[in-house]
């Protein structure tokens, strides 16, 4: 879709030594090994193969058929992680790695649900790594540039800041009502995260199992840190920008220099339990504390930034938090049918509902391929 729109792409900057905060003990490393004993080294690698070897028994399509479902369902990945890592080290770098694909602790997702994402993904090194993963690519016009295109594609303009508050089925039709007053349409495809999808009124009634999925599903936390600066001074050091720390507030910190250079920036995520501890704290006391982590990191230049701006997803009444939605222990066993399933005239789209890169945007894409096809199916 990128290339058939003509948007530019560029690499997300990697070239230097990498940081690793782990447990207040900070080195550097320069490949993508973090830089830790053979013998925790060892330990990562048996846990990684381990969790590899689990989630390929998982179907990919339908995670509750799984042979031991109810079981990986009910089971946290705290208490797996606990069984599979011995060392304290190793099981700091898990966490750090499930913090920030999740916005979530270990201990808040089920087993099954954290199979099913790597599932959908590739694994969890490709859900970590930049070169050849998750982090690989990013946009020179930003990710809106992608919505303005396929907006620009459509016939008819798209209704912008008009939420629906109700949608009423009757028996040919579909009514939607917004702000903006009363729509009919043949059929509706919601594409909204399942808690979100939760808020809006629904005439009938959505089936239990389906109120079950919108109320048993939570976003994740995360805040979104940018200061940009007059120079990139960490890459003159030899640092790459990128830093995972273990513990503290930020769990990791990525360079997010523009495409051209122009625009040098670094980014820090706070999420999961620190991210939700400091979305409680005021803005300037957040900055004060971001600024001063990039100092200990990259030294006293990080301090004086031309700009800093952040984004606490949580308090975003239109996304509730970032960056996907996890279903609470027991949901996928009970509920997980009613993900994709038609309700009627309602069909459901959304990267949550998606069966390759759930959470991403390459999933969205491909549950709205896959809604569409429900819908044109029916018409």
């Amino acid at each position: 879709l990128v290339a058939q729109a003509g948007i530019r792409t560029f690499p997300t900057f990697h070239t230097g030594k990498k940081i690793l905060n782990n447990g207040g003990n900070i080195s550097t490393y320069e490949s993508s090994i973090p830089s830790i004993s053979p013998i925790n080294l060892l330990v990562l690698q048996l846990a990684l193969m381990r969790v590899e070897r689990e989630r390929k028994k998982v179907p990919v399509t339908a995670p509750m058929r799984a042979v031991n479902a109810a079981e990986l369902d009910t089971t946290t990945v705290e208490a797996i992680k606990r069984k599979l890592i011995p060392t304290k080290g190793v099981r700091g770098i898990f966490d750090a790695a499930a913090r920030v694909i999740f916005g979530a602790e270990p201990a808040e997702l089920s087993l099954l649900h954290f199979l099913t994402y790597l599932n959908a993904g590739g694994g969890l090194l490709k859900l970590s790594e930049i070169e050849g993963g998750a982090q690989q690519d990013r946009f020179a016009e930003g990710a809106q540039s992608l919505s303005t295109y396929l907006a620009s594609q459509l016939d008819n303009k798209p209704l912008l800041n008009s939420p629906v508050l109700k949608i009423e089925q009757k028996k040919t039709k579909v009514v939607v009502h917004s702000a903006l007053g009363k729509m009919s349409a043949t059929r509706v495809i919601m594409a909204i995260p399942p808690n979100l999808a939760g808020k809006i009124q629904y005439e009938p009634a959505m089936p239990t199992s389906r109120v079950r999925l919108t109320q048993g599903t939570n976003m994740g936390q995360t805040i979104k840190c940018i200061a940009t600066y007059d120079d990139t001074f960490w890459r003159s050091k030899g640092y790459s920008g990128e830093v995972v720390a273990t513990q503290g507030p930020i769990t990791v910190i990525f360079d997010n220099t523009s495409y051209d250079g122009k625009q040098p920036a670094l980014l820090a995520f706070l999420v999961g339990q620190e991210g939700r501890r400091w979305s409680e704290q005021s803005a300037e006391h957040r900055k004060e504390m971001v600024l001063a982590n990039l100092a200990k990191y990259f030294g006293p230049e990080a301090l004086q930034p031309t700009d800093y701006v952040e984004k606490d997803w949580s308090k975003d009444d239109w996304s509730l938090g970032c960056p996907t939605a996890n279903p609470t222990i027991g949901v996928w066993t009970t509920s997980a049918h009613a993900l994709r399933e038609p309700v009627d005239r309602i069909h459901f789209a959304g990267t949550e509902t998606a069966k390759e890169w759930m959470g991403y945007m390459e999933g969205a894409l491909e549950s709205g391929e896959r809604a569409a096809s429900e819908v044109l199916k029916e018409l």
